[in-house]
């Protein structure tokens, strides 16, 4: 097992402030729910942050993909990095 690895500095300050913004696209969601603010528009808001957390999803996959398994294929850890790939991709899809 090659270990746990973070994400890369690189992208985490753009995972963060993507995942900052989502919440408070969801505690703006809750202020219109309370507000008592129409079915169709809850769920057109609720659309948007389900897009916006596939996304980030993306991302942390691509930056997975650009790291984690390059660097178990480096360390000649094929098996291993094949079967965290294919876990990671069962749960993200």
């Amino acid at each position: 097992m090659y270990g746990v690895r973070i994400m890369s500095s690189h992208k985490l300050p753009e995972v963060i402030s993507r995942l900052s913004k989502i919440e408070g696209h969801i505690r703006g969601i809750k202020k219109m729910a309370e507000e008592g603010r129409s079915c169709d528009e809850l769920l057109l808001q609720i659309s948007a942050v389900k897009s916006a957390i596939n996304n980030v999803g993306k991302l942390i996959l691509e930056d997975y993909l650009e790291d984690c398994v390059v660097e178990g294929v480096r360390k000649q850890n094929d098996q291993e990095t094949v079967e965290r790939l294919k876990n990671a991709l069962k749960k993200f899809i």
